[in-house]
């Protein structure tokens, strides 16, 4: 592999020096004015006859490289007509003034914009979900806004805490890095309940990247990325109202307002309630369905805007007290086995973060620094365990941006600091260790400004206990014509595993958790292609997407549940240990106004267990997803139905379980079902949904739930939907 790598990697240096040393022709463009001519960006500069052209940069400034084919180069723009001229070799700087505008007569476009897609032009398998794609279900926060993706799986981690965890690339979601406007976010302490902690209300939209990604925000990118982008105080409305009533009893309440403190200085106040306190067991096993909860939420940012600098400050505070477990249990009396198996988990979590950025004289060149302070606590018990955790976390970035030569040679490098305390207590024992990994990086980025792009960098970060480790990347995206794109990625993925915070579900168990060896630095690498393919149909765009992503891991740390019945035994990979996936996905306006999505994906996922190759547990083998959406004449009503398969998986072994209990071998598939009707008004809409409406339950999602302190008890083994259909009501009011 190494051997390989350093092939490429040659090549890759050969061919970007061949790029450097071309000759090129340099120049600016200007559009003419009564007083003096106007630097004109955005110009499209081609050479006639091919598909060899670039873009002008917001000074104007292009940079061509010269063709040996024509000496004809083009210039285009909306709104001026398209100017030629014939140009032979020369050293002079080019500059040219576009000035017969032409008159446009008026037309009129109807379409109904993408609120769920894959950019053309980015470079990087990514698809965006916009604030509209996220209107189209309840949305009450971030772990319940993929129900229309067919890229990010999300479910239930157990049966008792309320706990979502997300899967993309057929793996868990600790191996996706999750981050807040491109800043590392919900790690550590956070993983398991952290989607919960982002109200739907506050995005301004999601971005998710499959596979290896830019080696900017880190080495744990392992399976992908997921960007949350929150509502900016330039950009957003100036006042805000969610409310979100359920026939189960959960209700929210969700708004933000802004406020302008002067032409540059802008705040936001965006706030979340929520609760839920009606007790349901509609399986008759005894323990709740949901557990009972309150959150409370707060986010102030402020944003400062000039023309050569920028800074964003933001503080966020959550508090939320969640309990569960039998009818029975009393929270007010003591914890023994005569008062029933309860569980409850306090939390208390602060954020803050500065974002500064100036930009300098020269094109294209800029510095960026990013800070953010974390403080995570968390008081909890499980049945008779108790499980106590502290997190503390700094994270750093300064990144300063320029190009070589001219922009389509552009370099990004900087360095980093990620600093985490963490302070666990799992009943008499203690975990308390320190992390701090100081790190530097380097990315290239070359476009030709029409079909080739390419991202290689490379970043060296220090682990003071797991010492020095590289983080190789590349992603090349190249477009055939301008209705076939391909992409191809490829890179490493590491991440420092927290056993305990990474596991919590399996705590709700009778199971004890065994080290048999100190976790190692978890490495893997992941290759991947995506294929883009655009076919005009009817005067409507057919967009098709088929991903192929391959995951090897190096080392993981194994959380063995199959080997004793009685025991959860977490030790190194000693083996094999990898997950294919792929995916093809199609997006089509059938009739005005209804846009078709429809995707199927296969899983192959397996990791060594005891030196037995096994297929991972609780990992759908097939997934297929058909979403509806309809919003027909004046967009006043608007129709969404989705539905999701879910094919088998396979369960964790339950042979040595009394035979009353024992579990099956494998899952069986299933449907999901979600719709909802969206009324428009002016200012505000109503909207009445339901979600899982073919009602299908797990059945007995507890094992041996009637003796929750005996050795077979397991809430953690959780495939299928825990509760049945829930109805919702609500309302937005928006004030621009």
């Amino acid at each position: 592999m190494k051997t390989i790598f350093l092939k490429v990697a040659l090549l890759f240096i050969l061919a970007t020096s061949q790029f450097t040393v071309a000759q090129q022709i340099k120049g600016t463009v200007y559009e003419s004015s009564e007083e003096e001519p106007k630097p004109l960006p955005g110009v499209n500069i081609y050479w006639k006859g091919t598909q060899a052209g670039t873009v002008s940069d917001e000074n104007g400034h292009f940079s061509i490289e010269i063709s040996k084919q024509t000496h004809d180069l083009v210039f285009s723009f909306v709104g001026f007509s398209n100017d030629t001229l014939h140009l032979h070799h020369s050293n002079e700087p080019l500059n040219h003034i576009m000035s017969d505008q032409r008159t446009l007569e008026e037309v009129e476009v109807t379409t109904r914009a993408r609120t769920n897609f894959v950019s053309r032009m980015s470079n990087v398998n990514a698809t965006t979900i916009t604030s509209g794609e996220l209107m189209r279900a309840a949305c009450c926060n971030l772990s319940e806004s993929f129900e229309t993706s067919a890229s990010v799986d999300v479910s239930y981690s157990d049966a008792v805490t309320g706990a979502k965890q997300i899967e993309m690339l057929g793996l868990a979601g600790i191996y996706t890095q999750m981050m807040s406007e491109n800043i590392p976010n919900l790690r550590g302490l956070a993983t398991s309940f952290g989607l919960a902690y982002v109200p739907g209300s506050w995005m301004e939209s999601i971005q998710i990247s499959k596979g290896t990604s830019s080696v900017l925000n880190g080495y744990e990118s392992i399976s992908g990325q997921i960007n949350v982008e929150y509502k900016k105080p330039y950009e957003s409305e100036r006042f805000f109202l969610n409310l979100y009533q359920n026939h189960a009893g959960r209700s929210e309440v969700n708004f933000n307002a802004k406020v302008a403190v002067s032409e540059k200085l802008q705040t936001m106040l965006l706030g979340h309630y929520s609760r839920q306190q009606t007790e349901h067991d509609n399986n008759n096993d005894g323990f709740l369905d949901d557990p009972l909860y309150t959150q409370y939420n707060f986010f102030n940012r402020w944003d400062y805007n000039q023309p050569n600098f920028e800074f964003q400050f933001g503080i966020k505070a959550m508090k939320e007290e969640r309990r569960g477990g039998q009818l029975v249990f009393d929270p007010e009396k003591p914890r023994d086995i005569s008062n029933g198996y309860g569980v409850e988990i306090l939390t208390d979590r602060y954020e803050s973060f500065l974002k500064t950025g100036f930009i300098f004289k020269r094109p294209a060149t800029s510095l960026g620094i990013q800070n953010q302070v974390i403080y995570h606590d968390m008081q909890s018990f499980f049945g008779l365990k108790n499980y106590d955790a502290r997190q503390f976390s700094y994270y750093g970035n300064a990144l300063f941006q320029s190009y070589i030569d001219n922009t389509q040679h552009m370099y990004t490098t900087g360095v980093s600091l990620l600093y985490d305390k963490y302070d666990e207590q799992l009943n008499d024992s203690l975990f308390g260790r320190v992390e701090r990994v100081p790190g530097a990086f380097f990315q290239y980025t070359y476009s030709d400004g029409h079909k080739l792009n390419i991202i290689a960098g490379i970043r060296a970060d220090y682990h003071n206990t797991f010492d020095l480790f590289y983080t190789p990347r590349v992603n090349i995206r190249y477009s055939f014509n301008e209705h076939t794109i391909m992409r191809a990625s490829a890179g490493k993925g590491y991440r420092s595993a927290n056993a305990l915070a990474d596991n919590t579900s399996l705590l709700a168990s009778s199971r004890r958790i065994v080290y048999r060896e100190t976790p190692q630095m978890e490495e893997a690498w992941n290759f991947g292609v995506n294929l883009s393919k655009f076919v005009d149909i009817a005067n409507r765009e057919l967009s098709i997407n088929i991903d192929l992503y391959r995951t090897d891991f190096i080392n993981q740390v194994v959380v063995d549940r199959d080997t004793d019945i009685n025991r959860i035994v977490i030790y190194n990979l000693d083996g094999r240990s990898f997950s294919n996936s792929a995916q093809v996905e199609a997006n089509y306006e059938l009739l005005q106004g209804l846009d078709v999505t429809a995707a199927f994906r296969v899983n192959d996922v397996k990791m060594t267990y005891d030196d037995k190759l096994l297929e991972k547990p609780l990992v759908n083998k097939y997934k297929s997803l058909l979403s509806l959406s309809y919003k027909p004449g004046l967009g006043r009503w608007q129709f969404d139905l989705t539905g999701q398969f879910n094919g088998q998986s396979r369960l964790p072994s339950t042979v040595s379980t009394p035979e009353q209990i024992m579990g099956e071998e494998r899952s069986p598939s299933y449907t999901i079902l979600n719709g909802q009707i969206t009324r428009y008004f002016r200012k505000w809409n109503i909207y009445l949904g339901g979600e899982n409406l073919t009602n299908y339950k797990q059945k007995d999602p507890i094992l041996a739930a009637h003796d929750p302190f005996g050795n077979a008890f397991d809430s953690s083994v959780i495939w299928g939907p825990i509760a049945g259909i829930k109805v919702y009501v609500g309302l937005r009011y928006t004030f621009e």
